[in-house]
């Protein structure tokens, strides 16, 4: 067999011909991300990148490293570009300019395990799929109407609380306010989707403590989802199969409600499956496999039950910080209401300052702190060059506190709504509580219905104070992340019945 002979390579014009294609290559991808115009980042350390700067509230960190690099950041989280977008004019650009582009929802480990690898409407990627969902979403879903038909669960599952509150109002005990409103808020939600409540008076209801933990797992730690080369130490750790196994729950408990659903007549549609189903018997979705509707219902009752729990939450621990706001809202309140035996929607419709405070507790807590989006192509945004695949973080609670649009921006302060067009639905680039463009939030109208009409029935009917010992100026407002930002420590208060009421 003839040897290679190493002495005629250096002359051999293939030879050369190669390792200068190679040279080219190299040095074009090397230069590739010299050339771009990326936006500023602040130091990075070697592995980990930007990771150990986010700290345990980073909608916070994020928009203290804003305020020093400028409203447009680039960070590398592990293996991930991640954009982080923290001003007005870059939101309103987004969507004006590059809508589209932005569409993507970044993937996660959680994503795939717990969410039926995204199949439904939260995370699915934008294309036909996801606008048919949307659609049937926003018009036989979320539709005014439908809303509307589901006034009946409120009524029953608010008229509980009330109960449940008067009874502890008689003994002096300081009612756990966090505790109740996740009872009424995600029993309004599971009753309207599946007709099941999800928590019982025991606290034993199977699928609230199963959703309880996937919102425990959804925001862990996936070092996968940082280090892809490092995805097998989610298996070591457990992390995985913990997932794998409440995967496994969930789905035979959304099982066992869809078989139940199947021996039902759905033309009354009476919940969410019975709609779905009976859209498929009309010959829409016929074609929509049965994990894609659980994926579909099971998103958007996690998107819908903790929202509408924290904005609760937040809005009476500020209207025990502030009695003055208290008692001006109370009284409005009641001045509608009359001496009727209940609060109508109707009612809640002409409570003009009622719903400045709501809206001024979704500016300055807002639940969801993070807008997250994945370019699916490159772009130009504020002069930058933003890559494709890059994740986009669009800081919502930052830009509600932005000194440029807010007077005060971290005061509480509901007037500042008064006799102004600003609403929900997200061309106010300032105020976006339900996001904005084509990935807005198509259950808004239902969360705030439900949070309205429990806060107006709270207000109507007790009077409410700190317990013995506590102050305005002391109450706790510590923060917890997670899929969305909770107090820390539950909301107590005293409640009295109304003399009047």
């Amino acid at each position: 067999m003839e040897l290679l002979d190493l002495s005629n390579l250096s002359t051999n014009p293939l030879f050369l011909s190669l390792i200068f294609l190679l040279s080219l290559l190299i040095w074009l991808k090397l230069r590739k991300g010299r050339d771009l115009n990326l936006p500023p980042s602040p130091p990075k350390l070697p592995i980990i990148g930007n990771i150990h700067q986010l700290g345990k509230l980073p909608h916070r960190s994020l928009r203290d490293l804003s305020n020093k690099y400028g409203s447009l950041l680039l960070l590398r989280l592990g293996s991930n570009p991640t954009l982080v977008v923290s001003s007005v004019d870059m939101a309103r650009e987004i969507v004006k300019s590059h809508d589209i582009v932005f569409s993507e929802r970044p993937r996660t480990t959680a994503v795939d395990h717990l969410l039926y690898e995204a199949k439904g409407m939260g995370f699915a990627d934008y294309g036909e799929y996801w606008r048919q969902v949307r659609k049937m979403s926003v018009v036989e879903l979320f539709s005014h109407q439908r809303v509307h038909s589901f006034q009946f669960v409120r009524d029953e599952e608010v008229g509980a609380l009330i109960n449940k509150i008067h009874c502890a109002s008689l003994k002096g005990e300081p009612v756990n306010l966090t505790k109740m409103l996740t009872v009424v808020s995600s029993n309004i939600v599971s009753r309207c989707f599946f007709s099941h409540k999800s928590e019982e008076e025991d606290g034993c209801s199977k699928f609230g403590e199963l959703v309880k933990r996937l919102m425990v797992l959804f925001t862990g730690f996936c070092i996968g989802d940082m280090f892809p080369y490092l995805s097998w130490v989610d298996v070591l750790t457990g992390y995985i199969p913990s997932m794998k196994a409440l995967s496994a729950e969930l789905d035979a408990f959304l099982n066992q409600v869809m078989k139940e659903h199947r021996a039902l007549d759905h033309t009354h549609k009476k919940d969410f499956v019975s709609i779905i189903m009976q859209l498929q018997k009309d010959g829409m979705f016929e074609n929509l496999p049965q994990d894609n509707i659980k994926a579909i219902l099971l998103d958007m009752f996690v998107g819908g039950t903790d929202t509408s729990i924290k904005t609760s939450e937040w809005m009476m621990t500020e209207l025990l910080r502030h009695p003055n706001i208290m008692k001006r809202v109370q009284q409005e309140v009641r001045n509608v209401v009359g001496n009727k035996s209940k609060v109508a929607p109707e009612d809640v419709s002409r409570m003009e300052y009622f719903k400045c405070v709501v809206k001024e507790t979704l500016r300055l807590h807002s639940p969801v702190v993070f807008l997250p989006r994945r370019t699916s192509a490159s772009v130009k945004l504020g002069g930058y060059d933003i890559p494709s695949n890059t994740m986009v973080l669009v800081n919502v609670w930052a830009i509600h506190r932005d000194p440029k649009w807010w007077e005060k921006p971290d005061e509480f302060i509901p007037e500042r709504f008064e006799k102004s067009s600003i609403d929900y639905q997200g061309q106010d680039f300032h105020y976006i509580p339900f996001g904005f463009g084509r990935r807005g939030c198509p259950g808004m109208s239902f969360g705030v219905a439900s949070v309205e009409y429990v806060m107006a029935n709270l207000l109507y009917w007790f009077d409410w104070n700190l317990p013995a010992g506590e102050t305005a100026e002391k109450v706790d407002m510590t923060e917890l992340y997670g899929l969305t930002v909770s107090k820390k420590t539950p909301v107590q208060a005293l409640a009295s019945p109304h003399s009047s009421s």
